[in-house]
């Protein structure tokens, strides 16, 4: 999120990131609005999963909400997850060689691939490709798939998870392609766009 905020919205995702759980009354403090306008966007934000509420009693008198951050809320703060990765793989590379990095992904490969094994069973080469795509979706990486022909299909990722990672160690994008042909049960895949190669979106094309 950006550090100057704007929106009601904002604010009130701010205040509970800084204070944890508040109430309705303590937020109109804060925002200096009326108690109905926060209930209105609190309800909103409840709605789209970015908050919680829950009861808190009160030696007296009817118990009062707290509302506080979702996991989803907390995501639309900055990470730097994906910093972190790299520079422990730099410092892998530094200290065991480029062997190592190597290992590290083919390990990453051969799990994920029994990972998406395990859900696809022995379902028909179409019901594969549509389980795929929901598995990568689960992931993050906003993927749809079409059928280009009788016996050829396309997937595209909208959204790379991993991009810093991919960026630095190429590896990575050839350890998904692998694991695509092994878990689709084909050869046939080709990455033909890659985001990591400057491209708008990752796309394989798929033929059975």
């Amino acid at each position: 999120m950006e550090k100057t905020k704007t929106t009601t919205k904002d604010k009130i995702l701010d205040l509970l990131k800084k204070k944890v759980k508040l109430t309705v009354g303590e937020l109109t403090q804060h925002l200096n609005i009326t108690d109905m306008a926060v209930r209105k966007h609190l309800s909103v934000m409840e709605k789209d999963g970015l908050i919680f509420s829950e009861e808190a009693k009160k030696p007296i008198g009817r118990p009062m909400l707290l509302y506080y951050l979702s996991e989803k809320g907390e995501l639309l703060f900055p990470k730097n997850y994906e910093g972190l990765s790299v520079e422990f793989l730099n410092d892998i590379s530094d200290l065991y060689g480029n062997e190592s990095i190597e290992q590290l992904f083919k390990k990453r490969e051969q799990r994920l691939t029994k990972e998406y094994a395990t859900r696809i069973g022995n379902k028909s080469a179409s019901e594969r490709l549509n389980e795929i795509v929901q598995i990568q979706n689960e992931k993050g990486y906003m993927a749809d798939s079409s059928q280009l022909d009788e016996n050829t299909y396309e997937i595209i990722e909208y959204n790379c998870p991993i991009m810093a990672v991919a960026k630095e160690f190429k590896t990575a994008c050839q350890c998904e392609t692998t694991m695509f042909k092994n878990v689709l049960k084909t050869e046939n895949v080709k990455r033909t766009s890659c985001k990591t190669e400057g491209n708008n979106h990752c796309k394989f094309t798929i033929k059975f």
